[in-house]
């Protein structure tokens, strides 16, 4: 463990570099442009006012 070796400090620091990035990419777009979309429930009470008189 005497000897650096400059391509081991370098993975490991691109390694977290790497991580600390990720992360910081999840927080920043968490949950952006995320809308649901809203299913029409009218046509649903159509159809079922429909099936209630055939019954």
């Amino acid at each position: 463990m005497g000897t650096f070796d400059f391509g081991v400090g370098a993975a490991f620091w691109l390694m977290n570099a790497s991580a600390l990035l990720c992360v910081i990419y999840g927080v920043i777009y968490w949950n952006k442009d995320k809308k649901e979309k809203v299913l029409d429930t009218s046509s649903w009470d159509k159809d079922e006012d429909k099936i209630n008189e055939e019954l």
